[in-house]
């Protein structure tokens, strides 16, 4: 049986591109833009991979103003770094790996936590990053944070973390714990990290012990609803635990509160709806609702409506049928009856 040889194209003649681009980030970008990276991603097939922006625009039949907005957009998307010089002309492009970006599930909860937390954020000076990336404990954590991650850290996840060291004064140890602790939930973006970072410091945690402690308080408090609800047999899912921290830390309601509410979920569906709690929740929130009474306070005021309502509705006008017009007369039916039987 002869041999039978499989051979490939040359690597010149073919541009790779990244399912992940295609999936996550070329739906949402400018198609002038998805021309531009294409390009970068071919320019990088040949040698040298050198060339100015005068250049590149005619190619794609484009101005230099549409190339550097391109060239922009992707770095804010985090697939590119680009290096400008002094009088602030750009020197140096590089393409980073595209990585999945958040899912929704990420992208909800870290709007619920920001809603509670002012985003504090700010980015440190080049001088302080280098100093810090000089600590062993920083090194150390770097290394811990990309095994936790799984891959190789961008530099902006590199700034978050410095930020959360040297920005809100976590120790190395409680960074470590808030990445295995968003890890553990299934949140590896940044972004969710970070606004759990934020919500910690804005509680005054600052050891594990505290982080621990506030997270074992949320945990009981999780389990206390799912039994409002008629959930005794498991753990709640990322989902629940998503709305329950929303009516918990964002619109910071009491689990009497929020009892309330499951209860009356259960009495008007029937089932354990977290959908349907979360609109009663949502609708006291708008209210100011802050106590039970307060929740009473609104029942009152419905009823008192509902019954406003029905006594000024306008009586019936009266028919204009003509039979319905003529006196009617009242007959002994039983009567009638023997009358006929004794004819």
């Amino acid at each position: 049986m002869s041999m039978i040889t499989l051979q490939k194209p040359s690597q010149s003649e073919v541009t790779l591109l990244s399912n992940i681009f295609i999936d996550d980030y070329m739906p949402e970008a400018n198609g002038e833009f998805v021309k531009v990276y294409i390009y970068l991603l071919r320019a990088l097939s040949t040698t040298p991979v050198s060339f100015t922006l005068e250049q590149m625009a005619d190619h794609l039949l484009c101005t230099e103003r549409d190339i550097l907005r391109a060239l922009k957009y992707w770095s804010r998307q985090e697939l590119l770094a680009l290096d400008f010089a002094a009088d602030k002309s750009l020197r140096g492009i590089a393409l980073l790996l595209p990585k999945a970006k958040a899912s929704a599930e990420d992208e909800t909860a870290a709007a619920a936590l920001k809603q509670a937390v002012p985003a504090k954020a700010a980015p440190l000076t080049p001088d302080r990053v280098k100093e810090l990336k000089q600590n062993e404990d920083i090194i150390q954590l770097l290394y811990i944070a990309e095994q936790y991650l799984g891959k190789t850290l961008s530099p902006t996840e590199i700034q978050k973390i410095l930020f959360f060291y040297d920005g809100l004064g976590f120790s190395a140890d409680l960074i470590e714990y808030l990445i295995e602790y968003c890890v553990s939930r299934s949140h590896k973006s940044i972004r969710y990290m970070e606004t759990v970072a934020l919500a910690w410091a804005q509680e005054g945690i600052s050891t594990v012990a505290e982080a621990k402690k506030s997270n074992a308080r949320y945990s009981k408090d999780y389990y206390s609803i799912l039994k409002a609800l008629g959930i005794t047999n498991r753990s709640p899912v990322e989902t629940e635990i998503t709305l329950m921290d929303t009516w918990l830390k964002t619109y910071g309601f009491s689990i009497a509160i929020i009892q309330e509410a499951c209860t009356r979920t259960v009495l008007q569906t029937g089932q354990a709806s977290f959908q349907y709690t979360d609109k009663i929740l949502e609708g006291w929130k708008k209210k100011q609702v802050k106590t039970l009474e307060d929740i009473q306070a609104l029942d009152a005021e419905h009823k008192k409506r509902k019954q406003d309502k029905k006594q000024s509705k306008p009586a019936a006008p009266a028919s204009g049928n003509r039979f319905n017009n003529f006196q009617q007369r009242e007959y002994n039916f039983d009567e009638y009856e023997k009358r006929l039987l004794n004819q």
